[in-house]
């Protein structure tokens, strides 16, 4: 039978033209270490061409989780890679690594070139954004797994640091400063109970423009994509004065602030010294969730929180400042009671 495959619903013509369109968004990443160019089997990478003297590399992966639904929905893919590697970077940025390359994994039920290119466009951007170079890839078309019209995002991003400056924690002490980095919006986790919320209980969509957003429609305000913070962590770092940092990704405040510090510490939070934004606000209101469950589940407009020195911390504060970023003094480490976060 000829084009087995493509009657099976399989494009392989589909798939080269994807390979050629985003040639050009590869290209934008490219970074010192970078060898060759996509094609290969595997991506390489130069480190011994960086100067580390004892390097440790931090690897990370994740995806994009149920945000891919309101992209599909709003039929914009231009920014939800950037949200992939976000979360990728994010991560390995919070042990004071320096992203180094990037990799993305697209499986899909139909392989169209225009949308994939949107994707790993946004792919490249968020490479730009961290200083990652995206050295390779993977797009699956799975007919018969997926719908034609859906498709499913993960990444996997490594990064390097000195040994004697990875960020671990060890060195949090009561007394110590939270300063927390401003999101930019809802981020990429969640978002089970942000549709059940708003599109189930409260019979919104994507289009819908409660007031309490300003004139936005809900789906711009949720496809703002997640922040990236290597930058406004690397000068930081070259101060040495971070000694600790939470991502605040799945699990909110309650679960993610506690993976920075040990089990003698708490987190004492001033829930007042921030604006929590309105989409927030609209998400509890509409789904009748808990305030508390609230900090359980989202990042509630702190992205980041580090821990510094209290004698550092407006030095700190200074150096966001100066590199025009959003931060926030929102509390302090105590000696542990009952809880590891205390939310006041």
């Amino acid at each position: 039978m000829p084009n087995a495959y493509e009657q099976a619903g399989v494009s392989v013509e589909a798939g080269y033209e994807v390979v050629r369109r985003i040639k050009s968004h590869v290209n934008r990443t490219k970074r010192p270490g970078v060898m060759g160019g996509i094609g290969g089997f595997g991506g390489l990478f130069d480190l011994a061409s960086l100067g580390y003297k004892d390097p440790v590399l931090i690897s990370g992966t994740d995806g994009v989780g149920t945000k891919l639904m309101i992209a599909q929905m709003m039929q914009k893919h231009n920014t939800i890679g950037i949200d992939c590697v976000a979360m990728c970077v994010n991560d390995i940025a919070a042990q004071g690594a320096q992203p180094l390359f990037f990799l993305d994994y697209i499986a899909c039920g139909k392989n169209n070139p225009e949308i994939l290119e949107q994707v790993v466009s946004g792919v490249a951007d968020g490479c730009v954004q961290s200083e990652a170079a995206l050295i390779g890839g993977e797009t699956a078309e799975m007919p018969g797994m997926y719908n034609e019209d859906e498709y499913d995002l993960a990444g996997f991003a490594v990064g390097v640091a000195e040994r004697e400056n990875i960020v671990d924690g060890s060195k949090i002490t009561p007394g110590d400063v939270l300063i927390g980095l401003a999101s930019s919006g809802v981020h990429s986790n969640g978002f089970s109970l942000v549709r059940k919320a708003l599109f189930d209980i409260a019979n919104y969509n994507v289009n819908s423009k409660p007031e309490e957003l300003c004139g936005k429609s809900i789906g711009e305000v949720l496809l703002e994509p997640t922040k990236i913070y290597v930058k406004a962590l690397k000068p930081l770092f070259a101060n040495h004065i971070i000694k600790g940092v939470a991502h605040i990704t799945g699990g909110g405040f309650i679960e993610n602030i506690p993976r920075m510090f040990a089990n003698n510490l708490a987190a004492q939070i001033d829930t007042k010294k921030w604006q929590v934004p309105a989409i927030f606000n609209l998400i509890e209101k509409s789904g009748k969730v808990d305030h508390s469950e609230m900090f359980n589940v989202f990042n509630m407009g702190i992205g980041m929180v580090l821990a510094i020195d209290a004698n550092k911390a407006d030095e700190a504060m200074q150096i966001l400042k100066n590199n025009n970023e959003q931060a926030y003094v929102i509390g302090k480490m105590i000696e542990r009671e009952n809880v590891a976060v205390e939310l006041l």
